[in-house]
């Protein structure tokens, strides 16, 4: 994606960046080679991947895979996603502190391509996703592209692996967080912010007007509780292997509830993918997990 000409801005507050990011997934989506005629244009399905249509955080199992391929040591990740972990989970909100989080993860992919990622990414999904994905939540996907309805992956992960999830599912397509290139080469920038809480609301939104869809003949999916302003704009939201907070909410509000783990890695992951795999995946998409350095 070509950046604009570079002239004096005055930083985005987090609602802009929310928005871009948004909008920015929506645009990147692969929408031109989706069904051709859907049978059900107005409606759609939405499916977050971490947790939701895979077990465990898939920007974890790619920057694994690029790890075991020597791409970035494993003091630069711990670096990275140390100061994601303090941001989200002390609430720091200053505006430097936000930066600093950003600029160390971005700092690992400018000057490699889009190509070089795309195809790591279709071995690493081989080697280490493709046996993760919940038959349940695949299910459910089918179930909605059996109605002639389009089905899109919405994901902080970046949005060349969630292109890849979404074609090995035979989905329409995805949006992820979109970072900046010009010519094929990452220059070290975000579109906007990460595909995240917010901006996943912003995204749908943005896609829901070019397609023309009924939002409220739409579905939704999620496990976290930070996804509510996706799954509350929706007419028939539903929480997939949910946290405890997402669980209470759509108890409360009436949702579908589906949970297809065990109870044990139930216990488990309520207790520690919020405060790991929530908390770390925001750096690591970013970009540690886009491309490390060659060593």
């Amino acid at each position: 994606m070509t950046p604009p000409p570079e002239k004096s801005r005055r930083p985005l507050n987090l609602k802009q960046r929310s928005t871009l990011a948004g909008e920015a997934a929506a645009a990147a989506a692969e929408v031109e080679t989706a069904l051709d005629t859907p049978a059900d244009p107005t409606s759609a399905a939405f499916f977050d991947v971490d947790n939701t249509v895979m077990q465990g955080a898939s920007i974890f199992h790619l920057a694994r895979g690029l790890h075991r391929r020597k791409f970035f040591t494993t003091r630069e990740i711990a670096g990275a996603a140390w100061k994601q972990a303090y941001f989200r989970i002390v609430g720091v909100e200053d505006p430097a502190h936000v930066a600093d989080a950003r600029n160390s993860a971005l700092s690992f992919i400018a000057g490699h391509t889009v190509q070089e990622l795309e195809e790591l990414g279709e071995e690493i999904f081989d080697e280490a996703m493709a046996h993760r994905i919940w038959p349940g939540t695949r299910a459910l996907a089918q179930l909605h592209l059996d109605q002639g309805q389009r089905v899109w992956l919405v994901t902080a992960a970046p949005i060349e692996i969630a292109s890849i999830i979404a074609r090995r599912l035979g989905l329409t397509g995805a949006m992820g967080t979109v970072a900046e290139h010009v010519d094929g080469v990452y220059t070290g920038r975000l579109v906007g912010d990460l595909l995240h809480g917010p901006a996943k609301g912003e995204a749908v939104k943005a896609l829901a007007a070019r397609e023309n869809l009924d939002l409220s003949a739409c579905s939704a999916y999620s496990d976290s509780y930070n996804d509510l302003p996706m799954l509350a704009m929706v007419g028939d939201p539903c929480a997939i292997n949910p946290d405890a907070r997402l669980r209470a909410h759509a108890r409360h509000e009436g949702w579908r509830i589906r949970d297809y783990r065990t109870g044990r890695k139930a216990a488990r992951a309520g207790l520690l993918v919020g405060a790991l795999a929530g908390a770390t995946s925001g750096a690591v998409a970013a970009g540690v997990a886009l491309r490390g350095r060659r060593r």
